[in-house]
């Protein structure tokens, strides 16, 4: 569009014109970084469940509301095993070690969450839920999935 044309002075021809400053900031490399650790949390998020892996049944209720406090999850897996939170638990521990959790947080009243692979043995699952019943816990809540439709 323009060209340069050789003054008469003799000079150099461009002493006194530099390329102007750039002031401005180039946030394309930041954009794409951004983008990347966007995706890559997309993608790790459901990975990162807490707890033990299960396969939960789906049903159609509602879900509870919940309180502020991390509720107390119990969750029998496909094998048979009983976890207290992420810890395993044997039968004959479960309720002294259960009782000493729920005389910190809100004694018999609190609310435990039961988590049962739907695969699990079902007697397994009733064995628990008679120990809780026995022991006095009177807030138990199964846990599902909700129902995706058929």
């Amino acid at each position: 569009m323009g060209m340069n044309v050789a003054s008469s002075s003799g000079g150099g021809g461009r002493r006194g014109r530099r390329k102007p400053v750039m002031a401005e900031i180039n946030v394309t490399p930041m954009v794409d970084v951004m983008l990347v650790l966007l995706i890559i949390f997309m993608v790790s998020a459901p990975l990162l469940t807490v707890g033990v892996p299960l396969d939960l049944p789906q049903t159609q209720a509602k879900s509870l509301d919940q309180n502020d406090q991390k509720p107390l999850q119990m969750s029998v897996d496909i094998k048979g095993k009983v976890f207290i939170n992420d810890a395993e638990v044997a039968l004959t521990d479960l309720i002294p070690k259960l009782k000493a959790i729920t005389d910190a947080r809100g004694g018999l009243e609190e609310r435990i969450y039961l988590r049962a692979d739907k695969k699990a043995d079902y007697g397994t699952v009733a064995r628990v839920m008679g120990l809780l019943s026995g022991a006095g816990f009177k807030k138990l809540a199964l846990v599902t999935e909700a129902d995706q439709g058929s």
